[in-house]
């Protein structure tokens, strides 16, 4: 405290020598040495900003500051406490959750864009909702989704930002451009939102369902999981399905591309497993280049970091795991764990804590 005192005086006297002005730095940031000691709001470290194209004024995206520490444009290799500072004042939720919009059922799958700029939320009550982060949350497209059949299940964004493809539980997707102009899409009526269907019956709706979809890298394809224990590549130049991959023993719940190249993918199914499929040679093996076990529930969600190495699961034993596909199995059976509580629904009920003893197999 002493050492912050001195310091404090040290600008004081800058103060009163130059002004009140000059107690603040660029953009009215304090200095950084007080900031580093007193944990006080500070500016970014200007490497991170400085050396990257589209430099803009404070504040820093925490996606460029992201990039600037992986790409080591500042030297150290890691961010620096001014640089902690600032993602924590500006970009943490410190200060308590806020309400930015009140819709009039549940919302069943919400996520950002690569670039965090938007946020996209699917309900049960057919809308779909994309909203503009860096613009106060304002509602940029409300869409009026086609065909729902309970609610939309998945919804994702085109690496460009300017198609929208939402799933349902159906063999058929569909997909919206929302650059144009209108803020509201009516199916089909203000606006076409062309299906895309899965099945090799276009005219059966019954058969299953889509419960995850995503876009590759280029925006040319899609994958999707589905409920009839399969994975679906589909062509988006070709508009038409290009491989079906019969995946797991049970629904699969979903499914990402693994590489920027699109070779691979990683799928989590109802089976309790995660699967790690490289297309350049599942013609000739038909089956999974690898298996990784340790939940003991199905698993409900998967992301990649897209360097085909890691990859992220959330399971209904409420756990989340980190993979590292080089320590995958070339080969898994299913796993049921002996205990098993049918009055337990994973989506507002604690897990069973005898459960939480049981071990998965290595």
């Amino acid at each position: 405290m002493n050492r912050i005192r001195k310091i404090t005086d040290q600008c004081d006297d800058k103060v009163a020598a130059k002004g009140s002005s000059s107690s603040q730095g660029p953009n009215g940031i304090f200095y950084h040495e007080i900031a580093h000691l007193t944990k006080l709001r500070s500016r970014p470290h200007e490497l991170l900003s400085k050396d990257m194209p589209g430099r803009s004024r404070l504040p820093v995206s925490t996606m460029k500051m992201l990039v600037g520490r992986e790409g080591n444009y500042s030297g150290r290799g890691r961010f620096s406490s001014a640089d902690s500072c600032h993602v924590l004042s500006r970009y943490l939720p410190v200060n308590g959750p806020c309400t930015v919009d009140q819709l009039d059922s549940g919302i069943y799958v919400s996520r950002f864009s690569d670039d965090g700029t938007l946020f996209v939320a699917g309900c049960q009550g057919s809308h779909i909702r994309i909203y503009n982060v860096d613009n106060g949350w304002k509602v940029k497209k409300d869409i009026l989704a086609k065909s729902l059949r309970w609610t939309i299940t998945d919804a994702c964004l085109s690496p460009n930002q300017r198609y929208l493809v939402y799933a349902s539980l159906s063999p058929v997707v569909h997909i919206v451009n929302i650059e144009s102009a209108a803020t509201e899409s009516l199916a089909n009526v203000s606006e076409i939102h062309d299906g895309l269907s899965f099945s090799s019956n276009n005219d059966d709706y019954d058969d299953f369902g889509i419960f995850s979809v995503k876009f590759s890298t280029d925006g040319r394809e899609l994958v999707a999981a589905s409920g009839d224990n399969s994975i679906y590549i589909y062509d988006l130049e070709a508009n038409s399905c290009s491989l079906r991959v019969p995946a797991h023993k049970s629904d699969v719940n979903t499914v990402c591309f693994g590489d920027e190249a699109g070779h691979l993918l990683f799928s989590g199914s109802d089976d309790n497993l995660c699967k790690v499929w490289d297309r350049c040679c599942f013609i000739s093996k038909g089956k999974a280049a690898g298996v990784l076990m340790g939940h003991l529930e199905g698993i409900t969600f998967i992301d990649s970091r897209g360097d085909g190495r890691y990859f992220i699961s959330n399971g209904k034993d409420q756990t989340t795991k980190l993979w590292d596909i080089r320590k995958m199995s070339s080969n898994a059976k299913e796993y049921t764990p002996k205990r098993r509580y049918f009055d337990w629904d994973y989506r507002w009920d604690e897990y069973p804590t005898p459960c939480k003893n049981i071990k998965a197999p290595s």
